[in-house]
């Protein structure tokens, strides 16, 4: 069962089905009410066409009717008001002819007209006037008379006898069948020559008798269908939505109902949405089917109106599910949304009133009383006292929130202060009084800790600048003796191989524990800030050059190709020359011990009206698994295993004289490739 629920396949099966057994459904119940309103079969056994079925026959003669009754109650209404032209033309849509000013032409002028009687064309003449009234546009409309019995589905009215082609309502069932008619009768017809004819395109155009007729044909060879039909499709139907409402929500890896973006839009707002959307399609529908539409488009626009109908409301339907599967139905109506918030402000307003150190509680308290005077005063306005009391009161509530905004804006201030690392704030208590009192006390406790917490970071990183210089001293004085013994010991005439070789390892590694200890200083001296810098005019282009030259032979000893990329003109930074130089020396040195051999460095420098950039990049002979931040940090090295040699201190001093100079030290890994970025801005 559950993987049945989990069944994408299942569902969107489901989802194609319906509508295909719900327009069957619907069909199929349309053709049963036809064929048993319109039968399908004549006495002798022959199955009838649609237009000689008794429901056409009535409805033809209904649309007769219908027109007769018009031309009566317009004859009447116009002798009423025949002084009134006004009127005259505000009656419908009738409107005189031009070529006989005694031919009067109504267009349709309604829904029910449009799909029936617009397809039904008729001329009505009054024989006591000989006002000619009809909907059909032409010169001659005797012509028009005479050629009515050679259309195809025609019924007309003279001299009390009727002439037509359509038998159900031929002369003895036209009589029976207006007894139906509580207001009309034979009668009626007495003053009249009618002539009606159905037009050609009725059944090629969208239209009452065209649907009929469709259905009927539909289901003429097989009247029996829908009885099959409809329990079929009827089960379908709910078995697929009974399966839909047990399985929509449920998906495999997932034991919960996880609602999308449209479970969580307000369900208001889609409910609105989606009857929206159907209600445009469905008007669609309805426009069309009043309008002369070929069959075949009207088919388009029906499918194209069924079709986005049914994705609307299905969306609506497995939203609604999926809502209530994870109980979370009420919970996203808006109107549940606003109580909520409105029921969180009542709680939040209660709780501050019931707390005594609360700033609401007090506000709400003045208000109230700001209010409660105010009324007192305005009730007393019958004397002018009353009334110079109450502008007296409000400029002194006026005068009060000013002073109160003046100690909000010292707070206010007091915290920015603080906020942009100046911690020698302070302020008078005994200036305010309640929660500003308290805020003040608490701003002033903040600040004196922020002070000592300050004082306290810069003795410890004196501490530690004084610790690093005087051990680094204490190891210099024993290491440079060390070096000067080996030495003494390597111009000695030594002809043992293996002495000489501890000789070499032992110079190796003085000589990197000299440079270790070096790099140690300096990098505590840059961190705490003690040092001089000489800013001077410096030629970045000719200090790169030079930086190249003095590193040729150790980029040649790796094969490493430089890639080097300057603009022709001179580039001039603001900077320490020393410094500056020890930045560029500690990238290529770094570069020298972990770039992949036989690759290519890639140097770029570039200027413009706002920065100067310096790019580096190379390929790592190893894998780079690490951040960026972690490679910045002191002592860490790309090289995890430690093969090659380095303290770990080169970028990050690298990094610290950069900015101690005004710039910008950026480094990113991307795989293998490894890329430092350094950015001057230029002012101005």
């Amino acid at each position: 069962m559950k993987n049945l629920k989990e069944s994408i396949a299942l569902k969107v099966l489901c989802y194609l089905l319906i509508p295909i057994f719900f327009f069957i459904l619907v069909i199929s119940i349309a053709g049963a009410v036809v064929t048993a309103q319109y039968g399908n079969t004549n006495n002798d056994g022959t199955i009838q066409s649609f237009i000689e079925t008794e429901s056409f026959g009535e409805q033809y003669f209904d649309s007769i009717v219908t027109e007769v009754q018009y031309v009566e109650n317009y004859i009447s209404y116009i002798n009423s008001i025949k002084n009134n032209k006004d009127s005259y033309y505000r009656y419908s849509q009738i409107e005189v002819d031009n070529y006989d000013k005694n031919v009067y032409y109504k267009a349709p002028d309604s829904y029910y007209n449009s799909m029936i009687y617009g397809y039904i064309n008729y001329i009505i003449i009054d024989d006591q006037t000989g006002e000619l009234y009809t909907n059909i546009k032409s010169k001659d409309y005797q012509k028009e008379i005479e050629e009515i019995t050679n259309k195809k589905i025609y019924w007309k009215y003279e001299n009390e006898a009727i002439t037509t082609n359509i038998e159900t309502i031929n002369q003895d069932n036209a009589k029976y069948l207006a007894v139906s008619y509580s207001y009309f009768s034979m009668d009626n017809l007495q003053r009249f020559k009618v002539y009606t004819y159905l037009d050609k395109n009725a059944f090629n155009y969208s239209n009452y008798f065209a649907l009929q007729r469709n259905i009927y044909n539909m289901f003429q060879k097989a009247p029996n269908a829908p009885t099959y039909l409809i329990p079929i499709t009827s089960i379908g139907l709910i078995i697929m939505i009974v399966y839909l409402c047990l399985a929509i929500g449920h998906e495999k890896g997932k034991d919960k109902i996880e609602l999308n973006r449209i479970d969580r839009l307000s369900y208001e707002i889609l409910f609105t949405i989606v009857i929206f959307v159907v209600g445009m399609l469905i008007s669609l529908v309805i426009a069309s089917t009043e309008s002369k539409v070929p069959q075949k488009i009207l088919g388009s626009i029906f499918l194209l109106g069924y079709l986005g109908s049914y994705t609307c409301v299905a969306v609506l339907f497995v939203s609604t599910i999926k809502r209530i599967k994870a109980k979370e139905f009420w919970h996203t109506f808006l109107i549940y949304r606003i109580y909520q918030r409105i029921k969180k402000s009542i709680k939040y307003v209660f709780k501050k009133m019931t707390d005594k150190s609360s700033i609401t509680k007090k506000i709400v308290i003045l208000y109230i009383l700001f209010l409660l005077i105010s009324i007192f005063l305005i009730s007393t306005l019958g004397s002018f006292l009353g009334f110079l009391c109450l502008i007296g009161f409000w400029f002194w509530v006026l005068y009060m929130l000013i002073q109160y905004g003046k100690k909000l804006n010292a707070i206010q201030q007091a915290l920015k202060d603080i906020y942009d690392g100046n911690p020698d704030v302070h302020l008078d208590e005994e200036q305010l009084v309640g929660v500003l009192k308290r805020m003040a006390k608490y701003i002033n406790d903040i600040a004196g800790g922020f002070t000592n917490a300050i004082e306290q970071s810069l003795k410890s990183e004196r501490l530690k600048t004084e610790l690093i210089t005087n051990v680094s001293h204490d190891i210099k004085t024993p290491l440079t003796s060390i070096i000067n013994y080996v030495d003494l010991l390597k111009k000695e005439d030594i002809n043992n191989a293996k002495i000489e070789q501890y000789i070499a390892i032992l110079d190796k590694k003085s000589q990197r524990l000299k440079k270790l200890i070096e790099d140690l200083v300096e990098a505590s001296k840059v961190s705490s800030g003690n040092l001089k810098l000489n800013i001077e005019n410096i030629n970045i282009k000719e200090l790169l050059n030079q930086a190249i030259g003095e590193f040729e032979d150790k980029f040649q000893k790796r094969n490493l190709k430089i890639d080097l990329d300057v603009p022709k003109e001179e580039i001039i930074i603001q900077a320490d020359n020393r410094y500056m130089y020890r930045i560029v020396e500690n990238l290529f040195s770094n570069i020298t011990k972990y770039a992949m051999e036989n690759t290519r460095v890639y140097i770029r420098l570039q200027k413009d009206s706002k920065k100067i950039e310096l790019e580096i990049k190379n390929i790592s002979a190893t894998k780079l698994n690490i951040s960026a931040d972690e490679l910045m940090q002191r002592f860490v090295r790309g090289d995890k295993s430690r093969y090659t040699e380095g303290s770990g201190l080169g970028l990050s001093i690298a990094e610290s004289l950069t900015e101690l100079q005004g710039g910008s030290f950026k480094i990113s890994i991307d795989g293998d490739l490894f890329k430092v970025l350094l950015k001057w801005n230029i002012d101005g």
